[in-house]
């Protein structure tokens, strides 16, 4: 559980995988460029949203709220 793990890539955890093929975000790469990106997953499984790592919890209040 707190092993390092590849997040992109074909060697990227299952979940990663799945969460980048649902909101595969801006670009041309649905690759995790950094640290800290952010998904926001609804009660029934559902990957609502994409937030890139600079995007504070604080910013995404709302977001979660609505989903509560």
């Amino acid at each position: 559980m707190f092993s390092k793990i590849e997040v992109n890539g074909d060697g990227a955890a299952p979940l990663y995988q799945w969460l980048r093929s649902e909101q595969p975000g801006a670009g041309d790469s649905s690759d995790i460029g950094w640290n800290f990106a952010k998904f926001l997953v609804d009660q029934s499984g559902t990957v609502v949203k994409r937030f890139e790592p600079t995007v504070t919890p604080a910013d995404i209040d709302a977001d979660i709220a609505a989903l509560l």
